[in-house]
């Protein structure tokens, strides 16, 4: 029978509920949301790091869900009456439950594998587009009786009157049209009635008052609604009448993105225009190298994941780079604008704290009538939060989550910190904007302050951008550069730093500014912090060509000259990262740095990376030629294919092969500069299934030059016999210098022979 026969039987909710007294609609927008969310949880669950950050994370996800669905079981139990009454509360609490579940997601969302990341990202999409609408006729009935309580306690006819009118519309529109019903609400109201707390006694003449009305007009309800068609009051989506039509005017507004919904639901875009991914038009195409083109995000995410294979054909990428597809984004672009269709970036998200601050918006338009009401009891002294105390399932008596109240706990120690006039430096520590303001020290004091903040708290990054975070410390670091006051440079980059590294996403927010700070910082007292932000910057391929034009290139080589082994263990990752970048590899060729590296690959933990950079740049000619330029670079691939790691065998015998397929001459100098035979013949049984391909064809290539020149030698000599015959009894002379010619070649075939 629906709601009224699930209350009738009061059979119990085996999780949460799937029907509604009042707010149909906004409850089962927001069960939908619960349910798909619920749908995942496992998944995450499985997939979250083992860290605080993804620990905390996860929890905040599940008391979002949790308030959620006690939100969710109070609009089951309640009364209808006083569910409508406070209508705007309860707008205003599936509000709070929406932006919790979206600020759980968001914090969840870059700790898990990239599809689950999809489609955490579909939901707080469709979770920031959602909008709670109340339904018209709800709000008329709660209006109604509001109207009733507003014109106080009489005894007079006309206030009789009144009370009759009020709950027969009330009613109407509230579906309490049979015996029946009104049994159910006057149930409810006394369920109500049993959970409020004995010192809440101003919500219990409420709740009385209401109990009132039901029992002196219910029989009179009962006579009037059968003498009428109820078809144009029935506006209410409930389940006790599947037929229900809902008027459509009174939900016209109850989603507002649904008009761009009904353009893409209308309109098919080309399957070329959606990332293979997240299968949605791309924002910012970018091909990899398989040739695949994905959204920058996702396919961004997808290596942070430690992917290295193309998602689509499952290839290995000879790299990580990623190249803009500009022809791809200005045909989507042409296609978004015929049709009036806007992409969102993917890669913004909304700000927590942000998210808070939309969460805590009061009910001012409820609270600042109801206590202008003047109502038969005496209520001037209720409370927002007692008129919408929440209801458990065990029948304790219980906010809707504890972070949903309406009223801030003003005896945190917290607010009155940050409240304190005394503590100006520490004043909210959620952002930078008021560091200008300060003096110097207090500046340095805040800047520490924020440090330890950060440190102590993952999520609060979060709730950092550009304008609160990134330009006030940029005006502060370039401020203690020209002082050259290095405490507060160490300080600064330090937070920089702490920032970068735990919030990724973040990065987007450093500027050229920014990027131009750190290159001109290289050189410093401050050399460490500074390496150590670039390490993190370079992790990220959209960071590479800003690094680049920054001119931190040059600084960086010129680290590994100096005699710090720190700081060239930081370079050479450095640079491991950024030659992933064709352009960039350009750019090192350029500075003729290949003699640089030789020295560090004859050591074990810094030739890994070396020998990576040297490959990376092997795709440049003039790199190829610096590489058989610089004495000892052959000979140390040569000493990593005899004792080098699988890795280390793999690119070592990569960049010979890069080598020699691309000229004779190279096979020569590699048979003559090192005895490389044996560790070939070596790799080619032992080796990796790559290291093994990899040999064979080397060894072949160097086989076959061999081969040739054995060959020319043997013409030449057969060329010379020949000659020498012809010219032999003419000119003993002649004779002479011919066979001097041939005892020099001989001598040449057999050193090249011994030598191999």
């Amino acid at each position: 029978m629906g709601t009224d026969a699930i209350e009738a039987g009061e059979t119990p909710f085996d999780s949460y509920p799937s029907s509604f007294k009042v707010h149909h609609l906004m409850c089962t927008e927001l069960r939908k949301f619960v349910d798909r969310i619920l749908k995942i949880f496992p998944e995450i669950e499985a997939a979250r790091p083992r860290c605080s950050l993804g620990i905390k994370a996860l929890c905040s996800l599940n008391n979002a869900l949790e308030r959620a669905k006690l939100l969710l079981q109070y609009c089951n139990e309640s009364s209808k009456l006083y569910l409508a009454i406070t209508t705007d509360a309860i707008v205003s609490r599936c509000q709070k439950s929406k932006n919790f579940l979206e600020q759980g997601l968001c914090q969840i969302q870059s700790m898990v594998p990239v599809m689950l990341a999809v489609e955490i990202s579909q939901i707080v999409d469709d979770l920031r587009a959602a909008c709670f609408v109340p339904d018209k006729f709800e709000e008329e009935a709660g209006k109604v009786v509001r109207e009733l309580l507003h014109q106080g306690a009489t005894t007079s006819d006309s206030m009789e009157l009144a009370e009759m009118s009020a709950l027969q519309k009330a009613a109407s529109r509230l579906h309490i049209t049979s015996s029946k019903a009104i049994l159910i609400e006057k149930r409810s109201i006394k369920k109500l009635m049993e959970k409020v707390a004995d010192t809440d006694i101003q919500k219990k003449k409420i709740l009385k008052y209401l109990l009132y009305l039901l029992r002196k007009y219910g029989h009179l309800i009962i006579g009037e609604q059968t003498d009428k068609t109820v078809d144009r009051n029935e506006g209410a989506f409930t389940v006790n009448n599947p037929s229900n039509v809902p008027d459509v005017t009174s939900h016209k507004e109850y989603k507002q993105h649904d008009v761009e919904a009904d353009k893409l639901s209308g309109l098919i875009p080309p399957e070329e225009f959606k990332c293979p991914i997240s299968l949605r038009l791309m924002y910012d195409p970018v091909v990899i190298a398989s040739g695949q083109t994905y959204e920058r995000f996702w396919i961004q995410k997808w290596f942070d994941d430690g992917n290295d294979t193309c998602p689509k054909s499952e290839t290995k990428l000879a790299h990580l780079s990623l190249t803009p597809n500009t022809v791809m984004k200005d045909l989507i672009s042409k296609w978004c604008a015929k049709y009036g269709i806007t992409i969102q970036d993917p890669s913004l998200q909304s700000d927590v704290l942000q998210l808070l601050e939309n969460s805590s918006t009061s009910v001012a338009s409820f609270g600042s009538s109801i206590y202008d009401m003047r109502f038969p009891v005496d209520i001037s002294n209720v409370s927002l939060g007692s008129l919408d105390t929440s209801y458990t399932s065990d029948g304790s008596r219980n906010k809707i989550g504890d972070g949903l109240s309406l009223k801030p706990e003003r005896g945190s120690d917290d607010l009155r910190q940050y409240q304190n006039p005394r503590n100006a430096s520490k004043m909210n520590l959620e952002s930078l904007c008021r560091l200008p303001e300060l003096d110097w020290e207090s500046q340095y004091e805040m800047v520490e302050d924020m440090r330890n903040h950060l440190k102590r708290d993952e999520l609060a990054c979060m709730s950092l951008s550009s304008k609160n975070f990134i330009e006030p410390l940029i005006e502060f670091l370039s401020s203690a550069l020209d002082m050259h006051n290095i405490r507060a440079q160490r300080a600064g980059f330090e937070l920089l730093l702490t920032y970068v590294s735990q919030h990724r996403s973040g990065i987007r927010y450093l500027n050229e500014d920014a990027y131009s700070l750190l290159s001109s910082s290289l050189d410093s007292e401050v050399t460490k912090e500074v390496l150590d932000i670039i390490e993190v910057l370079s992790g990220n391929s959209g960071c590479w060509s800003k690094i680049a034009a920054s001119g931190a290139l040059v600084s960086i080589l010129n680290i590994l000259n100096s005699k710090i082994t720190a700081f060239q263990e930081r370079v050479i990752k450095i640079l491991h990262n950024l030659s992933s970048s064709h352009d960039i590899c350009s750019n090192l060729a350029s500075f003729e740095c290949i003699p640089k590296f030789v020295p560090f690959l004859e050591d074990a933990s810094l030739a890994r990376h070396c020998i990576v950079v040297l490959r990376n740049l092997c795709n440049n000619q003039e790199a190829r030629a610096s590489i058989t330029q610089t004495p000892g670079c052959i000979t140390s691939f040569a000493m990593l294919i005899e004792t080098g790691t699988h890795e280390d065998q793999e690119h070592a015998l990569a960049i010979l092969l890069a080598l020699c397929s691309q000229r004779v001459e190279y096979c020569q100098l590699v048979m003559d500069e090192c005895d490389i035979f044996p560790a070939l013949f070596d790799v080619s049984v032992n080796g990796s299934d790559k290291g093994k391909a990899s040999a064979m064809e080397l060894l072949r290539l160097l086989r076959d030059t061999n081969r040739d020149d054995d060959e020319q030698e043997h013409l030449q000599y057969d060329n010379v016999i020949s000659e020498d015959a012809n010219n032999y009894p003419k000119d003993k002379k002649s004779h002479k210098s011919l066979f001097g010619v041939k005892l020099s070649m001989f001598s040449r075939s057999s050193a090249q022979k011994k030598k191999k």
